[in-house]
């Protein structure tokens, strides 16, 4: 074998194994249900709270 030969054969060789060699990465990802129920009083409780902070730092904004 000729070095010509020889250096086809390993530049051939060298592809076919990239090309055999490639990974492939599968994410599957479910459906994700999500129950929520909001109460207006979450919503009272914050607002007296963020009252309260204004009020005992007037210079707050």
């Amino acid at each position: 074998m000729t070095r010509t030969e020889a250096a086809v054969a390993g530049a051939i060789a060298l592809v076919m194994t990239g090309v055999a060699c490639t990974p492939t990465v599968r994410v599957q990802v479910d459906p994700i249900t999500i129950y929520a129920k909001l109460d207006a009083d979450v919503r009272i409780r914050l607002d007296q709270e963020v009252r309260d902070l204004i009020a005992q730092n007037p210079d707050l904004f």
